[in-house]
């Protein structure tokens, strides 16, 4: 049984943002909202996107002038994937299956992961993700739609993930070298294990094809309960010319969920 949305959805026109930045909103964090309760509401708040819809999908967020910005493609899973030959074969009967549905509906990003480390040396581990990625690459280019490997923190939330680090994961993504194979850059994961944010995002922009947010520490809302400026973050992105989503990944804490998303938003108009 889905939960009614609190009386935020009315007949007003929709927020009208900057534009200079696409904002999305990230799915798992809302379950308690149908996709097209969550939709709706972000479509009269300024979103541009709901992120991380399965195949099945793909479409809704299209009823209501957005898209799915960000889609599993059966990209295996943050412990198993490409670190692991084994997996490969899976993961490119995922994408040769999901991606061309991806492209269909407008989905610009399909997401992968690293798989946990599970005693195997980061130099190894690079080198069979390479492979994966070379592997599953010209899926991507064929389709207009970028595989993106998702940057994840190892020290509380995802423990022995491999692509941990900005650095490993551009050493993969410069090497597969393929404008379709990229990181999805989580701002709160990257803050935990390196911080030096912007300073690491306007380093390595080319290598960037998406952002995540949430609050640190908790994953909550990223206002002032929590230690990054997403205001400044997101006006380092807008400054780049940044033209693909970040994308609203965080749990709301507070009473009324709705409310912390359209903050969110707000704050990141820069």
């Amino acid at each position: 049984m889905q939960v009614p949305l609190a009386a935020s959805i009315d007949d007003s026109a929709p927020v009208v943002r900057k534009g200079r930045i696409h904002q999305s909103v990230s799915r798992w964090c809302y379950s308690k909202f149908s996709i097209e309760q969550l939709a709706e509401y972000g479509a009269k708040i300024g979103l541009r996107g709901v992120d991380l819809l399965g195949p099945e999908d793909y479409e809704i967020p299209r009823r209501f002038g957005l898209i799915c910005s960000m889609g599993y493609a059966h990209g295996g899973d943050i412990p198993k994937a490409l670190n692991r030959v084994e997996n490969h074969a899976a993961i490119e009967q995922g994408f040769r299956t999901n991606i061309p549905l991806a492209a269909k509906a407008g989905v610009p990003n399909v997401i992968t992961f690293s798989g946990n480390r599970d005693g195997m040396g980061d130099d190894e581990g690079a080198r069979n993700t390479i492979a994966g990625l070379n592997r599953v690459k010209k899926i991507g280019e064929d389709h207009g739609v970028t595989i993106c490997i998702e940057l994840l923190n190892s020290k509380r939330d995802h423990h022995d993930y491999m692509c941990d680090h900005t650095a490993w994961g551009v050493r993969v993504v410069e090497e597969v070298n393929s404008p379709n194979v990229k990181l999805l850059y989580d701002i709160y994961h990257m803050q935990i294990m390196e911080g030096d944010v912007i300073r690491t995002i306007r380093q390595n922009i080319q290598y960037l094809a998406h952002f995540h947010t949430g609050g640190v520490p908790g994953r909550h809302e990223i206002d002032s309960t929590q230690e990054l400026n997403y205001g400044a973050v997101a006006q380092a992105i807008v400054d780049l010319g940044f033209q693909g989503y970040l994308a609203h990944e965080f749990v709301p804490a507070g009473k009324d969920t709705m409310q912390s998303l359209e903050d969110a938003v707000k704050l990141c108009d820069a």
